[in-house]
């Protein structure tokens, strides 16, 4: 079947979504009509993946505003989504994950009767308050989604358990097919006055909401103690471009000689950083998914995770916001090459790079 005159529309709007999406788009546009919306909701950082991968969007709702609420995004998506549907009326509308653009895309989506197809579904962490509001966005696309994409085996259970409609296939998680593309080139992660060599380096990333207040003055203290214990040990820390991140964190951390406080790496710059530094310390579930395939063990800085597939893997392991728990745990590691060297040599769970084509394939077949 000729699909050249199927119309997908695929929507996103922050950088974990260009970036688990832009292998998706690549492998859409040569077989399908494809329209790409960015919602505006992280703008610069989604515009640098764009260029990594060479790609084009064709609209921009441009949404954010300063300090801007989870409602006021929804609101601003569902009524910029709208108009563009009344215009092209897309055959099926793609959505990533568990962002409040992707609920309020696939929710403007079912609004005009659009089937959708929803990459990374099932993830879950059965607390609909933690990660917020990420658990309540993913399973309300659920329910109104004909196309789930689900990443793993787990994944694919926790969708039947849920009940959901629609088909359910495996595919595997395309951050893999997104890491693999970046990594081949050995991208640069040039950060002045640190040799990746000369200690070793914590990766270090925090900006869940979850984590905002206390908890994040637990994690900086935790590192503080780590870099005291360990005169090898250096920590980069991209910091988040929310203020009401960045500012307690350089508060607390910006003067100490082996702690490297950077601007946001690109996703270039954050694979180079995977790929050169010995450690990771992160509340992201997209390097939970990405670092197993660079080899490098993960502490996952959450109490609970939506990613059971690391932990249960052995790549990973939940360390909790507390001081004392996140020292411990480091400590085990620094000190336990053995430790170390088992979670590093542990295989992927969450894909082999091929998550695109599987989802291409299931497009096809629903769209025949």
């Amino acid at each position: 079947m000729d699909f050249s005159q199927v119309h997908i529309c695929v929507i996103l709007g922050t950088r974990p979504e260009a970036i688990k999406l832009a292998p998706v788009i690549q492998a859409l546009r040569p077989e399908f009509k494809t329209t790409v919306i960015l919602t505006g909701q992280h703008k610069e950082m989604v515009a640098q993946v764009m260029d990594l991968f060479d790609l084009q969007s064709d609209r921009n709702l441009e949404i954010m505003k300063p300090k801007q609420t989870l409602t006021q995004i929804t609101c601003g998506t569902l009524e910029g989504l709208e108009q563009v549907f009344q215009e092209i009326h897309p055959d099926l509308v793609l959505v990533q994950g568990d962002t409040t653009t992707a609920f309020a895309a696939a929710l403007a989506a079912f609004y005009h009767r659009i089937p959708i197809g929803h990459v990374e579904a099932g993830l879950r962490t059965d607390d609909l308050f933690n990660p917020y509001p990420e658990e309540a966005n993913r399973r309300l696309v659920s329910q109104i989604t004909q196309l789930h994409f689900a990443p793993t085996l787990a994944a694919v259970e926790n969708l039947k358990r849920d009940g959901v409609r629609g088909g359910i296939y495996h595919t595997g998680n395309t951050v893999i097919d997104a890491l693999l593309y970046v990594s081949k080139r050995s991208p640069a992660c040039d950060i002045p006055n640190l040799d990746w060599t000369s200690n070793r380096v914590i990766l270090a990333t925090v900006h869940r909401r979850e984590n905002w207040g206390e908890p994040l003055t637990q994690i900086a203290k935790a590192w503080l103690e780590i870099l005291a214990k360990f005169a090898d040990v250096s920590l980069v820390l991209p910091l988040h471009l929310n203020p009401t991140v960045r500012e307690p964190l350089r508060a607390l951390l910006g003067n100490h000689p082996r702690i490297f406080l950077t601007e946001p790496l690109n996703y270039a710059e954050l694979v180079g950083a995977m790929q050169r530094c010995y450690l990771i310390m992160s509340d992201s579930g997209g390097i939970q998914e990405e670092a197993p395939s660079l080899g490098k063990p993960v502490l996952v800085l959450r109490d609970n995770t939506e990613r059971p597939e690391a932990i249960a893997a052995g790549t990973a392991k939940l360390v909790g916001v507390e001081t004392t728990g996140i020292v411990k745990a480091t400590t085990e590691i620094l000190e336990s090459s053995d430790l170390y060297n088992s979670m590093a040599s542990k295989s992927n769970p969450f894909g082999d790079g091929q998550a695109s084509e599987r989802i291409l394939k299931s497009l096809k077949e629903f769209l025949a």
